[in-house]
């Protein structure tokens, strides 16, 4: 799954995770400020982005402040 475009990122999370996300406005939502944010959602992010082959360090998730940064990172990472 192609996950280069911060659209498709954000749309993908949004529906994946069952989160209100304003695109592309959502993407630099503090993730704690987002509408249903947990720690369960944070895991189901890990395997939503290992599953479409985007193995991003978990250590590193765990700085990103917002889905632009979580993006940044799949980008890094590939």
């Amino acid at each position: 799954m192609g996950l280069d475009s911060l659209d498709v990122f954000l749309r993908t999370v949004r529906d994946d995770l069952g989160l209100d996300i304003a695109i592309p406005e959502g993407a630099d939502t503090a993730l704690g400020d987002l509408p249903g944010w947990d720690s369960l959602n944070l895991l189901r992010l890990v395997a939503l982005l290992e599953e479409s082959g985007h193995r991003v360090p978990v250590h590193r998730l765990l700085e990103a402040r917002s889905l632009r940064e979580v993006h940044t990172l799949v980008k890094e990472y590939g």
